[in-house]
């Protein structure tokens, strides 16, 4: 009697987690940021911490939109100012430039970018298709545009951006 309640009751329980999979759209977790007055957005998960900017050590011959490196708990990271990426025209370091590190397949990257406002959560009601047009991001770069109240967010696929091979980054694998 004790094995068919234990079985009555596990199957009751995935019925309600069944349920309430089915209820609950598929929300994803964006962090917000800022490039210029632009706001951007990339997947929380990718993120591995958010540090304030410090200069990195410069490396000879490296294109220009990458800063340097630093070393980061023993491992070293390349800084991208993503301003100089994307070609903004004015490029300063305050107090709320900040360097977000990023787990992108097997590699950590660090992404200079103006501040970081905070974490949003977007069904994907909220996520817009992408219009076609010629910008300093290639369109298939951008995986929506985020609408949040009166807030719009490009939100990036940080992996095809830091993927590309004028990057030099990241392998060939994770494309």
């Amino acid at each position: 009697m004790s094995t068919q309640t234990t079985t009555q009751d596990s199957v009751a329980a995935q019925r309600t987690a069944g349920q309430q999979a089915e209820s609950t759209p598929s929300i994803r977790e964006f962090l917000a940021f800022k490039l210029g007055r632009e706001e951007y957005g990339i997947d929380i998960l990718r993120v591995q911490e958010i540090r304030s900017y410090e200069q990195p050590t410069r490396m000879a011959n490296a294109p220009s939109f990458i800063l340097g490196v630093m070393n980061l708990r023993g491992v070293i990271v390349p800084i991208i100012d993503m301003r100089i990426k994307f070609g903004l025209a004015e490029v300063k370091y305050d107090n709320f430039t900040v360097v977000i590190v990023l787990n992108i397949g097997t590699q950590v990257v660090g992404m200079v970018v103006d501040a970081v406002s905070d974490v949003i959560a977007l069904t994907p009601e909220q996520q817009r298709p992408v219009p076609e047009f010629s910008a300093a991001i290639d369109s298939n770069q951008v995986m929506a545009i985020g609408s949040v109240q009166d807030r719009m967010l490009v939100l990036l696929d940080i992996e095809k951006v830091m993927g590309r091979a004028d990057m030099g980054l990241v392998t060939q694998s994770v494309q």
